[in-house]
């Protein structure tokens, strides 16, 4: 956490401050080795997310902000948020855009050059085909979650909506990704660009209640987290087939949520 949709959400709220010049730059935690100084002044192009990544285009350079496990950045800033709040734009029209980040693990650097990351394709582009994704899978022998946890494979999508895609195409996460059939691969598109989608319109998934946990703003949550199928639901009864139980496993040191007997 965060992932595509949560990410997308932050996006999303930032845009009434593109067209505005950051007038100082308050940079709070010296961990994130950044030199406000390169960023007063500037105008912001626009804001845009890039798999997990939020991209604050500055006309050339850009600011790149990964949120890891519990940042989040936005306009507004509850009072509980203050203290662990990292980085201040301080934008022309009196707002301010606030990088709160309580584990500390998020960070934020300026690419003169604009974004430079190597990632794969976009799950809600219309670049992501049937074909471009049957391609991704049939050259992999790692089992398939892994392989859409894999950022330069498939841009934004994390562990709870790889188990929920894997759980609406019925597919076992543990298979080897070029074990899929044309069938299979289409079906499991189909659930990544699906549950995806849903959990945009209602904001991502807010699964607990800590200064931690994912919130799309001071004092409201993400609903996806009242859909969700299998992640963090072990030992719980399957919705579809009701004969199986959730299982959890790990894959790659990561918890994985699946039925059992309903995916194959």
């Amino acid at each position: 956490m965060p992932e595509l949709p949560e990410v997308e959400t932050f996006v999303r709220g930032l845009q009434p401050a593109v067209g505005q010049t950051i007038e100082r730059v308050e940079v709070i935690d010296a961990k994130l080795g950044l030199d406000g100084t390169a960023i007063d002044g500037r105008t912001i192009a626009s804001i845009e997310r890039r798999g997990k990544h939020i991209v604050v285009d500055l006309s050339g350079p850009a600011l790149v902000i990964h949120l890891r496990m519990s940042g989040r950045l936005r306009l507004e800033c509850a009072d509980r948020e203050q203290k662990y709040t990292r980085l201040i734009l301080h934008l022309e029209d009196g707002r301010a855009i606030h990088f709160i980040n309580p584990r500390r693990l998020g960070t934020a650097r300026l690419c003169p050059e604009g974004f430079d990351g190597e990632l794969g394709v976009e799950p809600l582009s219309k670049a992501f085909t049937a074909e471009v994704f049957a391609s991704l899978m049939e050259r992999s022998r790692a089992p398939v979650k892994q392989v859409l946890l894999d950022q330069r494979r498939i841009a934004g999508v994390g562990n709870i909506y790889a188990a929920e895609a894997l759980w609406r195409s019925g597919i076992d996460p543990r298979r080897p990704a070029q074990s899929l059939t044309l069938e299979e691969t289409a079906s499991l598109r189909r659930g990544i660009v699906s549950v995806l989608e849903e959990a945009v319109g209602q904001l991502g998934t807010t699964i607990g209640s800590s200064i931690a946990d994912y919130h799309p703003g001071p004092s409201s949550t993400g609903d996806f987290g009242n859909q969700l199928a299998v992640y963090g639901r072990e030992d719980e009864p399957c919705k579809r087939c009701g004969t199986g139980t959730i299982e959890r496993i790990k894959q790659g040191g990561r918890s994985t949520y699946f039925c059992a007997s309903c995916q194959k």
